[in-house]
């Protein structure tokens, strides 16, 4: 639980927040005479398939109240690839014990934007924050080195 000033007391309450991810689709050539999936298509079966992990892979202090996925998937050229890409956007409404538990989900590549619900204002002590910065810390280093695995294997 966060420290949450509620006027002039000082109390323990969860964090409610609303995360947006936009999970990409890139158009794939399948082969000579196979033609391939449409990007926005790609797009929403990834959407899809990631709001299925999150509805049914328990994460420690993080509940999923809601997953949003009726917003617009969205098209643009990519000037640097030179191909069309498609974003399927999803609203993900989490409670949260602790700050920290939110890390695992700012630190994806998909995550465009969070909007804090309660509380109005958050206390950090030393301590707190100290706890928060390590926590931060540890999930970019196992981030980078999933990503430094994933670029020695191809």
């Amino acid at each position: 639980m966060v420290m949450a000033k509620i006027g002039d007391e000082v109390v323990n309450q969860p964090l409610r927040l609303v995360v947006r991810f936009d999970y990409r689709g890139v158009n794939r050539p399948k082969g000579l005479f196979f033609s391939s999936k449409n990007v926005e298509l790609i797009a929403e079966e990834t959407r899809d398939n990631q709001a299925a992990l999150l509805r049914n892979v328990p994460l420690q202090g993080v509940h999923i109240e809601n997953i949003d996925t009726t917003s617009e998937t969205y098209t643009i050229f990519d000037e640097e690839a030179g191909i069309q890409v498609a974003y399927a956007p999803a609203l993900v409404t989490i409670r949260a014990d602790m700050l920290e538990d939110v890390v695992r989900f700012i630190l994806r590549e998909e995550f465009r934007k969070l909007e804090l619900l309660e509380p109005e204002q958050i206390v950090f002590n030393k301590y707190d924050l100290e706890r928060f910065l390590f926590k931060v810390h540890d999930q970019f280093q196992s981030l980078q080195t999933a990503l430094e695995r994933r670029s020695s294997q191809r």
